[in-house]
């Protein structure tokens, strides 16, 4: 995605960041637990943050708070007075006052009705102490452990930052930012676009494959509840918002866990602007990961399906196409997908490469809907020697990362291939004959031990003349004529070559056998080579 150049301004958090207790937090204190505290209203309300501790006995109390204290009161002024007692409560509700504790003693010996029902009735938690308490012990200990989290939370603000930043500064990829924001929050992190499907992870591979196993309902569901520790922090800026990231199951207090996301917000944000001109957007990245570790077998596939699943490609009682596509951008591969409505994913691999899987149906008919496919890409790009390799259809996802690799020598074989142009619009293994072969067993020891002792004599002499000479010949089927018409040299010339060669390599290429063995021992070095 292309980012304009504008000044970038993040989105304004949602909610306040800053750390604060629960008024459940401040009752479990040691000095608080020493007034023997009951909560006699708003039980309910116990997880509101408190963020700061006010003494008033005014029953005017209400037009000096901002919001979130926790008033302490003996109620001296109250006594004896229920329209006061009920106003003192409503006007605590209009400030949105985190809670009220009441001290019992000489102006209320017992919880006093009215303010009880008054609270219940406006949710405000209300606490009475059965033990004479000094205030000031609990106003000093609420304030210390406030002022101590609210330094923390800008320590901890400020080290995530410059931790980011420093990546960003040093053109660290997304994945190594994400790595870092787990590092600091202990859970799996992901990133969305706005329809949920999955740009990046990190965290404990197992945690994540966890979260990622059922992600269309936890996204939708568990993961807009803070309250079990999911956090959202929305990615964009100017207004236009375009993912997410999110802490799954995020283990501190939520404030912290808001203060993580949204740092990282920032840094996404900013990591991707800078970014805007790559190649490759998040949404490719995502799909070249996951298509890699396919191909590469380095993760066994079941492992990766919970990633699948969770980009959007769907897996449950599927037909799978491996295709791999030669000269042809993963941007207008996807298009293509799109304009014939097929389900599917595409990814760079290497060398001009790009690999596709669709996922169709099971009563959908694969190889024509492969034939459309590499139809309509030749269409677009408006080259008709455009490759598409294939693989058959695979009905298991296991079997989808053998599929992916056959389909890449497929396209490897076509690659320096001289018969490309009478090759069918999607080739398959079959297409390819002998050398597809080859390139499906370079890697064997006894096929390389075969190309070097057939080679030898030209292979130590490094003469990359003669054995250009050669491959052209042989692949022309050993026509003369079409031979020194290619290397632009005279018939007689092109005798001396190859009896030189034939010297060297200490073979009859007159012989078909003998030339056959040659041929064979030439396409596995190139293959080896390639």
């Amino acid at each position: 995605m292309t980012i304009a150049s504008e000044p970038w301004e993040p989105l304004e958090p949602s909610e306040p960041l800053e750390p604060a207790l629960s008024v459940r937090q401040v009752l479990t204190l040691e000095r608080v637990l020493a007034g023997e505290p009951e909560v006699v209203a708003g039980a309910g309300q116990l997880d509101r943050p408190v963020r700061w501790v006010h003494v008033a006995e005014a029953p005017d109390v209400g037009v000096m708070l901002s919001g979130g204290e926790m008033v302490l009161t003996t109620g001296v002024l109250l006594a004896g007075d229920e329209d006061k007692q009920a106003e003192y409560i409503r006007s605590l509700h209009r400030a949105e006052a985190a809670a009220v504790v009441l001290g019992l003693g000489r102006a209320f010996p017992a919880p006093p009705d009215v303010m009880r029902r008054a609270a219940e009735r406006c949710g405000l938690p209300m606490v009475v102490l059965h033990r004479p308490f000094p205030f000031a012990e609990l106003t000093e200990e609420v304030q210390s452990r406030l002022v101590r989290r609210k330094f923390a939370a800008v320590s901890l603000s400020e080290a995530v930052r410059t931790a980011l930043t420093g990546l960003i500064t040093a053109g660290a990829p997304l994945q190594r930012l994400l790595d870092e924001v787990a590092s600091h929050s202990a859970c799996p992190v992901v990133v969305t676009n706005l329809a949920h499907r999955v740009l990046a992870t990190a965290g404990e591979r197992s945690a994540v494959d966890d979260v990622l196993r059922d992600w269309e309902r936890i996204a939708r569901q568990a993961g807009g509840s803070e309250g079990d520790g999911w956090i959202r922090a929305e990615l964009g800026g100017r207004g236009e918002r375009w993912g997410q990231i999110m802490l799954c199951g995020h283990r501190g207090d939520t404030a912290t866990g808001r203060l993580l996301a949204e740092r990282a917000a920032e840094a996404l944000v900013l990591h991707r602007m800078l970014g805007g001109n790559s190649a490759h957007s998040w949404e490719e990245q995502s799909a070249q990961s996951l298509l890699t570790d396919l191909v590469s077998g380095v993760v066994p596939a079941r492992q990766l399906l919970p990633r699948a699943r969770a980009a959007g490609l769907p897996v449950n009682r599927r037909t799978f196409v491996p295709l791999v596509v030669r000269d042809c951008e993963p941007a207008q591969l996807e298009r293509v997908l799109r304009m014939l409505g097929l389900p599917g994913i595409a990814a760079e691999l290497a060398d001009g490469a790009t690999a596709v899987l669709l996922s169709l149906a099971r009563d959908q008919d694969a190889a024509v809907l492969a034939a459309n496919f590499a139809a309509r890409v030749r269409s677009e790009s408006g080259a008709e020697q455009t490759v598409v390799a294939a693989a058959d259809a695979r009905c298991g996802w296991d079997d989808v990362p053998a599929g992916l690799r056959e389909a890449q020598h497929v396209a490897e074989a076509v690659a320096d291939s001289t018969a490309a142009l009478d090759l069918p619009a999607v080739v398959r293994l079959k297409d390819v004959h002998l050398r597809g072969l080859i390139r499906l067993l370079r890697d064997d020891p006894q096929v390389q031990s075969f190309a070097e002792r057939e080679l030898d004599g030209l292979l130590c002499a490094a003469d990359d003349d003669m054995l250009a000479v050669l491959r052209t010949y042989l692949a022309t089927g050993r026509n003369k004529s079409r031979t020194a018409q290619l290397h632009h040299v005279s018939r007689p010339a092109l005798y001396r070559r190859l009896e030189a060669i034939q010297t060297r390599l200490g073979v009859d290429l007159d012989d078909f056998e003998q030339a056959a063995s040659v041929h064979i021992a030439l396409l596995a070095h190139d293959a080896q080579q390639a």
